[in-house]
């Protein structure tokens, strides 16, 4: 993946912020919270996926590697959408989810 290009037409960059999503649009954030070490993360969602059935998410190395799931690969994390006017979190629209963590 590193170094091809996102739904957003960018680049992918394995040591960015990003995320990619199957509902969530283009451009928004989201606090990525790990329950189990309380460690949380913003992330940009810039492309389309995971391709997987049942999970929500496809975080990028650095993402993955600050929230502590590298070695797991996929981790039932709590997801808040950023509201874009405020920048404050929804927490009405929080969930915990099945997230995976990319490789490249």
């Amino acid at each position: 993946m590193a170094g091809r290009r996102t739904a957003s037409g960018e680049v992918f960059d394995p040591n960015a912020m990003t995320a990619a999503s199957k509902t969530l649009p283009i451009g928004s954030t989201v606090i990525v919270t790990n329950p189990e070490n309380g460690k949380s993360v913003k992330v940009r969602i810039n492309d389309r996926g995971p391709n997987v059935r049942g999970r929500s998410l496809d975080l990028s190395r650095r993402a993955a590697e600050e929230l502590g799931i590298t070695g797991k690969g996929v981790a039932r994390l709590k997801v808040e959408r950023v509201d874009s006017k405020s920048g404050r979190s929804r927490t009405t629209k929080a969930s915990e989810e099945s997230v995976s963590a990319s490789t490249d």
